[in-house]
């Protein structure tokens, strides 16, 4: 039995959940989310607290990833998500403009990315980053779309990456040794 999907959402207030066949609705202050319900999957509302519930053994898979997105929609309409990333490299530097980030990553040539709605970015000292917003999803994908811009270098280790990630740094070539 899923041990996720078991446990029930505490609704803070000013949040409100519209159950339908298909999607679950969740209205908060920060915005509105919309998330998928699965197949063979139902939501109750008791009071102030959400519960999954499936129909058969067959959606256990399904069971805690369904509790899973049902929550980070809740948390994402109170409190928000945010990531944060670093530019690390000689001459690597990221600015905003309006909507559009300008990174300069060592080519030949700016490199210009359009932020969605409902994402925003703070750039301090030019070489850290922070996204932030109430869809998870969303800025995760932001993220990533950001760092395949200049992945780490695993001989330099230069490149965008996400704040505490640990790299390993591979030994270059020794060169011709003497016999």
């Amino acid at each position: 039995m899923s041990r996720i999907g078991r446990k029930a959402i505490k609704l803070p207030q000013g949040v409100s959940v519209t159950i339908g066949e298909q999607v679950l609705e969740v209205k908060g202050p920060k915005g509105n989310l919309k998330t998928p319900i699965p197949d063979g999957i139902s939501f109750k509302l008791e009071g102030d607290e959400l519960r999954a519930e499936r129909t058969s053994d067959d959606q256990a898979p399904l069971h805690g990833l369904a509790r899973a997105l049902a929550n980070n929609a809740i948390v994402g309409v109170t409190e928000g998500f945010s990531k944060q990333m670093d530019v690390v490299g000689v001459g690597y530097k990221a600015d905003v403009q309006a909507k559009r980030i300008v990174f300069s990553l060592g080519y030949s040539h700016p490199i210009e990315l359009l932020l969605p709605d409902g994402v925003d970015l703070k750039i301090e000292k030019q070489t850290q980053l922070q996204l932030s917003g109430f869809d998870r999803q969303l800025i995760g994908q932001v993220a990533a779309n950001i760092r395949a811009l200049r992945k780490p270098d695993p001989y330099k280790n230069k490149g965008i990456r996400y704040k505490g990630e640990l790299l390993r740094k591979k030994v270059g070539k020794t060169g011709a040794s003497a016999k």
